[in-house]
């Protein structure tokens, strides 16, 4: 079973040097297989050894866990190691105890008289990484029997679930800040692939940072094409994205069980080995699944969310999402998990506004009014970028705050097929002016579905009750439908002439750039959507970086 230890294995027999300018490389090829490092990679090591804190910003595939596990081999004592997933303990475990390296888990998936047997071994010193969940932490006693151990480094990964902005936050993450009380001499290093400059802010205040260092990869993946294409007929245009990577391995990532469910079964009547994988199956399941992929023996996994994470598999030539997600961060993540290898491969989101309102009145549920401002503020850039006739690339590299040169990336929809624009002027003078005439009117802030609501004369119970029926722009926009403004106005969000508020509920607000727009009647320019029809990427225009790249652990 994954964890235990081989008792006649050798143990590690290297102490902890001083590596101020001595070579990692023979540890890094003695017990991981690997002659160079990956961007990054030594820099981390080094503060870690160092005794510094770090966050770790690498992309998926990008060798985060090497960032814990060499010096875990290096330094004496326990690696405590924070991470969500069982079957990603148990892979990562499985790994190091085949390189000789002592390291166990401690899940609920074991039986008593495992914890107990692990536990021994943990207070006897021999193990050099300990991994735990953070829901583990919680349960009573757990950080108090942590005291008895040597814990010299503690890792966390998946680090942005500890921020509240981040995409995949997690309140039982917070604990984690009195593992820095428990073993206030220990470094701490957190990992991420995806985190904002915000998020990066809050998880060191979270985790109660000292001065750590920053170490922050690019956010290109130069071998990823991506593709969004309007969504028709789902399945025809998932069996045509396989068509262009025949006998390929790939993701099919959908928003709820029984779609997933639904589109595996699909696939498998027409003779595409797919199977689902969802939160809803049992560990056994799952886990077999996941191991069938891994092994190449299933095709296509047809996922939620609960999917992917931590899986080290470099073949995966195509991440398609059937649905919307729910942030870019997910997006980015998700799409991270193909083409690990380096190699080509193509990332697809079949996209309509539709998935916006369906995410929309999930959120709405939500009771707190904070986080629902926070969910539709993300959303709303997720549904931008789906809209944009902007570079994907582009697009993506500047929400986490890197620039990208050069006007075409030659690597996404959006360059290959350039949208056709078109004068928007009047279009967005009538979105901005009925902005301003409802906060006129009331001294109101309202959402984009409101502001839709009036140009297209609805007769709604809300529109009524403000006594919005009376504006000047009542009704001057019957002439588009309520899914061509809803574009439009997410399009002048991003070109940065309305603004979203989260404060309390997400509600539109003019800029002054907008202001400025409207006062001068200044051209416009607007994108139309992409049409149906979908071509293979032009591989000669695919960037020269598309090389194979070493994998990092």
């Amino acid at each position: 079973m994954g964890g235990m230890l081989d008792t006649t294995t050798s143990t590690i027999d290297v102490s902890a040097p001083s590596t101020e300018g001595s070579s990692l490389l023979p540890v890094l090829e003695r017990y991981f297989g690997f002659t160079a490092f990956r961007p990054l990679q030594e820099g981390i090591i080094r503060d870690v050894l160092a005794g510094r804190d770090v966050i770790a910003v690498l992309p998926t595939g990008g060798g985060k866990s090497l960032c814990f596990q060499l010096p875990a081999v290096l330094l004496p004592g326990l690696t405590l190691v924070v991470s969500p997933l069982i079957a990603l303990m148990k892979d990562q475990v499985d790994a190091l105890s085949a390189a000789g390296i002592p390291a166990t888990f401690l899940s609920s998936a074991l039986d008593f008289d495992e914890v107990r047997e692990r536990q021994r071994l943990l207070r006897e010193g021999r193990c050099r990484l300990l991994y735990v969940a953070p829901e583990r932490l919680l349960m009573p006693g757990f950080l108090a029997s942590l005291r008895e151990l040597d814990v010299r480094l503690i890792a966390v990964d998946e680090a942005h679930c500890i921020s509240q902005w981040g995409h995949d936050f997690r309140p039982e993450y917070r604990r984690l800040a009195d593992l820095r009380a428990l073993f206030p001499r220990a470094p701490v290093v957190a990992l991420t692939a995806t985190a904002t400059a915000r998020v990066r802010t809050d998880i060191a205040a979270s985790l109660r940072l000292r001065e750590p260092r920053s170490a922050v990869a690019s956010f290109d993946r130069p071998n990823l094409f991506y593709r969004v294409e309007p969504k028709t007929s789902v399945l025809r245009q998932v069996l045509g994205a396989l068509a262009r990577h025949p006998g390929e391995q790939g993701i099919v990532y959908a928003y709820s069980r029984r779609t997933a469910e639904t589109i595996a079964g699909r696939l498998r009547q027409e003779h595409v080995n797919a199977a689902p994988y969802h939160a809803g199956m049992s560990p056994h399941a799952r886990a077999q699944t996941q191991e069938a992929f891994k092994r190449d023996a299933v095709r296509v996994i047809c996922a939620t969310v609960a999917f992917g994470m931590g899986i080290d598999k470099a073949n995966v030539r195509f991440v398609i999402h059937h649905d919307l997600p729910w942030d870019i961060e997910s997006y980015y993540q998700e799409t991270g998990r193909a083409g690990r290898d380096g190699r080509q491969a193509e990332c697809i989101l079949f996209y309509s506004p539709s998935d916006v309102a369906k995410r929309g009145s999930f959120i709405d549920e939500k009771h707190d009014a904070e986080e629902r401002g926070r969910a539709r503020r993300k959303l709303s850039e997720m549904a931008a970028f789906a809209e944009s006739g902007e570079c994907r690339r582009r697009a993506l590299l500047g929400y986490f705050g890197e620039e990208r040169g050069g006007e075409s990336c030659g690597a996404c929809d959006n360059c290959q097929s350039p949208r056709e624009t078109y004068d928007g002027t009047v279009e967005a003078q009538k979105l901005l002016s009925c902005v301003l005439r409802i906060e006129q009117k009331n001294n109101l802030h309202v959402g984009l579905s409101h502001v839709v609501a009036v140009l297209m004369g609805a007769a709604s119970q809300k529109v009524y009750r403000l006594g919005h029926e009376d504006l000047t722009t009542y009704g001057i926009g019957r002439g588009r439908s309520r899914a061509e403004w809803m574009a439009i106005g997410r399009e002048l969000v991003r070109l940065g002439l309305l603004r979203v508020s989260e404060d309390r509920y997400t509600v539109l607000d003019v800029t002054k750039r907008g202001r400025d727009a409207l006062s001068s009647r200044e051209r416009i320019s607007l994108t139309r959507r992409a049409g149906t029809g979908a071509r293979a990427p032009d591989r000669t225009l695919w960037s020269a970086a598309a090389t194979p790249a070493m994998m990092g652990a």
